[in-house]
């Protein structure tokens, strides 16, 4: 989920899907924001350096459903040579779900115009069970995307092609008719191999351009 500079890409040839397939981080939600990832470090209270490495390296079990959030952090705790009692994990659950839970309003509006044309659109990410929760209690524009493919209930996490062949079996539509936004270029990729269109995100701006004529 981190941020890397991209050039432009949009879907080739120029056409109208029958289901545009969004990401969630990145492209509607936020990356984490520096004051959250502080709050996290002093939660933690460890070297920062270390604890990435020890968030990121335990994550993707995490992100599958494979993992609880205690004992994602147990995990992490290990990896750290250090132990957090019942407490922190429970404070380190929350600044997590503090840390994504910002949206963009301009990427919030398109969802819900793209809905009210009777688009068809779906949701695919890389989210853990206690954040996916979170979304749901608390952003009803969610109710717009009738497949949500979080990858803690469906078993699989971008980029492994399980993810999108998931997608394709749940929206009943051959790969050539569906547009997947993301904005990391292996996402794309990978979606591209199952025969999906990619259009690698930048601004809502150049991804209106793609999707309203």
């Amino acid at each position: 989920m981190t941020d890397s500079p991209h050039l432009p890409r949009s879907p080739h040839p120029p056409f109208s899907p029958d289901v545009v397939l969004f990401d969630l981080f990145g492209v509607i939600a936020r990356h984490q924001s520096t004051e959250g990832k502080d709050r996290l470090v002093r939660t933690a209270e460890v070297p920062a350096a270390a604890f990435w490495d020890a968030y990121w390296a335990c994550r993707q079990p995490y992100d599958q459903g494979e993992l609880t959030g205690p004992a994602y952090w147990r995990q992490v705790a290990d990896s750290l040579a250090v132990r957090f009692d019942e407490h922190r994990i429970a404070r380190l659950i929350e600044a997590d779900i503090a840390g994504w839970s910002a949206v963009d309003e301009t990427m919030v509006a398109l969802v819900e115009e793209l809905a009210a044309s009777g688009r068809r659109i779906a949701l695919l990410s890389n989210i853990p069970e206690e954040l996916a929760t979170y979304y749901e209690e608390h952003h009803p524009w969610l109710k717009h995307f009738p497949v949500r493919a979080f990858s803690c209930r469906i078993g699989h996490a971008k980029p492994d092609l399980g993810a999108y062949e998931w997608c394709l079996n749940a929206l009943r539509t051959a790969p050539d008719r569906v547009l997947f936004v993301d904005d990391r270029d292996e996402n794309i990729r990978a979606a591209e191999t199952a025969g999906i269109r990619g259009h690698l995100f930048t601004t809502p701006e150049r991804l209106r351009e793609a999707l309203i004529p």
